[in-house]
C-alpha cells in the first residue's frame, strides 16, 4: 500500500537567477523522498522557468509585489492553501513577512533560515554560518535536511531545465551553421556589463567564420544590443539579430536551449544557459562567482584581478570599469572555440 505523498510549499525567490539555483533543493528533496510534491509559490513572471523543472508539481502565483507587505492578502493566500494540507514549507527568502503565508497556513514543519529574526513564524529554523556554506546554492540545498546537518556543506546537483521546442520565429540556420547567443544586459547594472565594443569583437570574428548570432535581453538592455551591432562589421549578411525587448521569459529559455554557445554577463540568463547545460562563457566584473556561479560542467568563468574588485556596486566608483573594459575579447573567442572543440568529443 502507497504512502501518503508528502507535500511540500516553497516560498521561492524572486530573482531569475536564485529561482534556477533553487532547482537544486527541489532536485534534493526529490532524492531524499521520492513520494515527494513540491509547489512552489513565487511570482507569477517565474513560472516559465518552474514549468521547465520536471520536479515541480504546480507553481502558484504569489498576488504580491516584490517589496509589499500586503497582510491581509497573505492572510488571505495563507487561509486559502490550508486545504492543501501541506506537510512542510520551506522559505528561501530572508524576509519576515515571506514566512508569514506558511503560518497563516498551519503549515506543521516551516523551515528556514533566521533571516529577519523569524521565531515564531518558522519553527524550524536555522542559524547560517556563511563561512560553512558559502554558495548561495549551498544555503538552499541544505534546508533539504535535518537541522543538525544544515551547517555541513551538501553536495548538490545542478539545475537541469528542460526547455520546450522554441516557438518564437527566428531566421533558421543554414545547413551546419552554429550559434551563438549572447546576453550583453544586468538588471543590477551597468557596471556589469562587458562593453559593446568586446561583444562586437567577437560576433564579428564568429560571424566571419559563419555563425548567427543572436542578442537576447530586455527592453532595458536594447540600447546596448544596438551599439554591438553598429560597431559589428557592417557586411554581416543579417548574420546579427537583436531580439532585446521582444522576448518573452518563455521564449529566451527556450531559444538558450537551441544555441551552440552562450556569452553572457553575470545575469539572470547566465544561471538560464548553465541549467540548460550550454556551453556558457560567463563574464564576471564587480561581482563574484565565490557567491552565485554558474552550476554547470561546460560553463567557463572569465574575470580578471583588480585592486579594487570585486566592489559589488552598481555603476564603477572609480570610474575607470577596469574589471569589464580588460577583459580580452581574444580570450572570450578563444574560449567559445574551445567549448565547441569540447562539446564535438
Amino acid at each position: 500500500m502507497q504512502s501518503d505523498p508528502y507535500k511540500i510549499l516553497i516560498i521561492g525567490p524572486s530573482w531569475i537567477g536564485d529561482m534556477v539555483m533553487a532547482q537544486s533543493l527541489f532536485m534534493a528533496l526529490k532524492a531524499e523522498r521520492e513520494n515527494c510534491v513540491i509547489d512552489v509559490l513565487a511570482l507569477a513572471w517565474t513560472k516559465p522557468l518552474l514549468d521547465r523543472m520536471p520536479e515541480v508539481n504546480q507553481a502558484i502565483p504569489m498576488p504580491i509585489s516584490h517589496g509589499v507587505f500586503g497582510l491581509k492578502m497573505r492572510r488571505t493566500l495563507g487561509k486559502q492553501l490550508q486545504a492543501t494540507h501541506y506537510d512542510q514549507a520551506i522559505v528561501l527568502p530572508n524576509s519576515w513577512k515571506s514566512a508569514l503565508i506558511p503560518w497563516f497556513a498551519k503549515i506543521p514543519l516551516r523551515t528556514g533560515w533566521k533571516g529577519e529574526a523569524r521565531y515564531g513564524l518558522l519553527n524550524d529554523i536555522r542559524t547560517l554560518d556563511k563561512l560553512a556554506l558559502p554558495l548561495m546554492v549551498q544555503r538552499f540545498v541544505s534546508l533539504a535536511y535535518p537541522a543538525e546537518q544544515s551547517q555541513i556543506p551538501p553536495s548538490y546537483p545542478t539545475p537541469k531545465m528542460v526547455a520546450n521546442k522554441a516557438s518564437f520565429a527566428v531566421p533558421p540556420l543554414t545547413s551546419g551553421q552554429k550559434r551563438l547567443i549572447i546576453c550583453p544586459g544586468a538588471e543590477f547594472g551597468p557596471a556589469k556589463q562587458w562593453p559593446a565594443e568586446s561583444y562586437a569583437e567577437v560576433t564579428t570574428a564568429l560571424i566571419d567564420e559563419g555563425w548567427q548570432v543572436l542578442v537576447l535581453g530586455s527592453a532595458a538592455d536594447k540600447a546596448i544590443a544596438d551599439q554591438i551591432n553598429d560597431f559589428t562589421a557592417q557586411q554581416n549578411d543579417n548574420q546579427l539579430i537583436n531580439l532585446c525587448g521582444l522576448t518573452q521569459l518563455q521564449d529566451a529559455i527556450d531559444l538558450l536551449a537551441t544555441a551552440n554557445a552562450v556569452i553572457s554577463n553575470d545575469s539572470g540568463l547566465m544561471h538560464i544557459a548553465a541549467a540548460l547545460q550550454k556551453p556558457l562563457i560567463a563574464i564576471y566584473g564587480p561581482t563574484s562567482p565565490n557567491f552565485t556561479p554558474p552550476l554547470s560542467d561546460n560553463s567557463v568563468i572569465t574575470q580578471i584581478d583588480v585592486d579594487c574588485g570585486p566592489c559589488f556596486q552598481r555603476t564603477c566608483p572609480e570610474q575607470h570599469h577596469k574589471c569589464m573594459v580588460d577583459i580580452s575579447s581574444s580570450d572570450v573567442l578563444t574560449s567559445v572555440r574551445t567549448s565547441q572543440s569540447q562539446s564535438s568529443h
